[in-house]
């Protein structure tokens, strides 16, 4: 009975160290537009569902749907987030499926995550994903404004798609009269 869990033990060091050696020595492909093996997609996408469960605090948007918000969610959107996550004119973004894992197109299927969790990785970003962590760019403020436009992205009023057909500022461009 000892040497039946010796070889347990055994295999199990063996599968890791093999495990190891293949990804050290660069045998898994971290290409971004080469489809990834479905154990890599399986767990990661579980990884990062788990962590943003447990880490993601359990706060209450402040930001009140208002038309006036939605707009200020528009326009911080077309600066910041369109150009990944695409617009009604252009719903499904190539630039934001060139990403490993593709970047979710929020025109064509809005996200489900409740809005403590979008404010969450808005906020600290996802690594290996390419989505950045906006913290250091925006303020909370700022942030769940922006959760609460893509919280209502399926119901926008007039004003707020009126603010999407603008063409998108390049981050840090003066504006008319700020200067």
């Amino acid at each position: 009975m000892k040497n039946f869990f010796y070889g347990i033990i055994f295999t199990a060091v063996v599968i890791l160290a093999g495990g190891f050696f293949f990804i050290k020595r660069g045998y898994l492909s971290t290409e971004a537009d080469q489809p990834a093996p479905g154990f890599e997609k399986k767990f990661a996408m579980s990884v990062v569902d788990a962590s943003v469960d447990r880490h993601a605090p359990d706060r209450k948007n402040p930001v009140q749907p208002t038309d006036e918000n939605l707009v200020a969610g528009a326009k911080i959107y077309l600066d910041h987030c369109a150009g990944c996550h695409g617009l009604p004119s252009n719903p499904d973004s190539h630039f934001g499926h060139s990403f490993y894992p593709p970047v979710p197109q929020f025109f064509n299927e809005a996200p489900d995550m409740p809005e403590n969790q979008n404010f969450y990785v808005t906020q600290h970003g996802t690594r290996w994903t390419g989505m950045p962590a906006w913290s250091k760019t925006l303020s909370e403020q700022q942030t769940w404004t922006v959760v609460t436009f893509i919280s209502h992205i399926e119901k926008l009023p007039p004003a707020a798609l009126k603010v999407l057909e603008q063409p998108a500022s390049a981050p840090g461009a003066a504006t008319p009269g700020s200067r």
